[in-house]
């Protein structure tokens, strides 16, 4: 990554003498996109709203460029930036002028406003639909001309609050297919608020988990969905077999989990004794009907009975009393051919690199 573009230090926000938010320090680089995720009122519009100046935190800096954002520079941040909000919030006029009303607002002379309105509204697909009122576009035209009026601005930092949330799943698909697009084409520093963990993983750079309205972790997507830095984050990035157990051995950078009297391997470098959250993700996760278990590398082999079987998308989700609760997500088309049903034994194989452990 290049530079620091922007940066929080030790920043508070509360509301009823009650911290809302908590980050201590949180850099974003220049050209990444940021995806802050977690659950509904973590924090994260609070954030945005923060970096946006529409909200002063109660204490902490928030750092562009080297410099803090003060009373006396605070005009210029603000021109450096654009926001994208869940509502487009768009005004009573054509496409085309509420594109170009951040423009026009900045003086910019008539002939590079149409110029960049025009660039914009072809390539977010919507130039047919420039004189159209902005009241008679549906959610996802109205969302395109709110992105075409923030990039039209060429900003330095670009702020999306879930802007996706209101629409409809095809809509919603082609829009993030096109702003992973534009992201990637323009190289716009940008933070992007979201609790949707498929929209995290398809447009972040980088990954800032909030709980509670604490910063709990921040990295790269599979960093932190596959290696999560406690039970909290594990859970809710999608880590559904959590289990509690002990090191009983340790050799060569594998070992031993026990829990619950079983006795499960691992890759980690871990002590001999120290207590541990046993993670791992449903997708890691191998079934096969138990007479008939699958040769593999895998070295946990488990036994149980099938508790539930849950459609999800085009998967199917499975869980398993094998002694403790374990949860793995299949194709449809392996729990047909398996005739998966409730009740039945089942076999659950994973591999030792697969398990992510957590020091407690």
């Amino acid at each position: 990554m290049s530079d620091t573009l922007l940066g929080i230090r030790d920043m508070v926000v509360m509301r009823s003498d009650q911290t809302v938010l908590q980050v201590d320090a949180l850099d974003i680089h220049d050209g990444e996109v940021l995806a802050v995720i977690g659950p509904n009122g973590a924090g994260k519009s609070t954030l945005l709203l923060v970096l946006a100046r529409l909200l002063y935190p109660h204490a902490g800096q928030v750092i562009f460029r080297g410099s803090p954002v003060v009373e006396e520079n605070e005009l210029t941040y603000r021109r450096r930036i654009a926001l994208v909000l869940q509502e487009p919030l768009l005004m009573h006029q054509s496409v085309f002028d509420n594109v170009a009303s951040g423009l026009r607002f900045r003086g910019l002379p008539r002939t590079e406003v149409r110029q960049r309105v025009e660039e914009w509204l072809k390539r977010l697909d919507i130039y047919q639909l420039r004189n159209r009122p902005a009241q008679r576009l549906s959610g996802g035209e109205a969302q395109r001309a709110s992105l075409a009026r923030a990039f039209v601005l060429q900003p330095e930092l670009l702020l999306l609050d879930e802007p996706f949330s209101a629409l409809d799943a095809p809509t919603r698909t082609r829009l993030l297919q096109d702003l992973h697009s534009l992201l990637s084409q323009t190289n716009i520093t940008t933070v992007f608020i979201t609790h949707d963990l498929d929209e995290a993983l398809l447009l972040g750079d980088r990954v800032a988990v909030l709980l509670g309205g604490v910063l709990r972790q921040v990295g790269r997507p599979q960093e932190v969905f596959t290696a999560p830095s406690d039970g909290e984050v594990a859970a809710f990035v999608g880590v559904e077999t959590v289990i509690s157990g002990k090191v009983s051995a340790a050799q060569n950078g594998q070992v031993i989990v026990e829990a619950d009297g079983m006795h499960l391997e691992a890759v980690g470098d871990v002590p001999i004794g120290t207590q541990v959250l046993f993670c791992l993700r449903p997708e890691d996760i191998t079934l096969s009907i138990s007479d008939r278990v699958i040769q593999s590398s895998a070295r946990n082999h488990l036994s149980g009975r099938i508790q539930r079987i849950t459609p999800s998308g085009p998967l199917v989700r499975v869980v398993v009393d094998c002694g403790l609760p374990v949860v793995a997500l299949i194709t449809r088309g392996s729990a047909n051919e398996m005739k998966l049903a409730e009740g039945q034994t089942i076999s659950a194989t994973f591999k030792a690199t697969a398990v992510h452990l957590i020091p407690r």
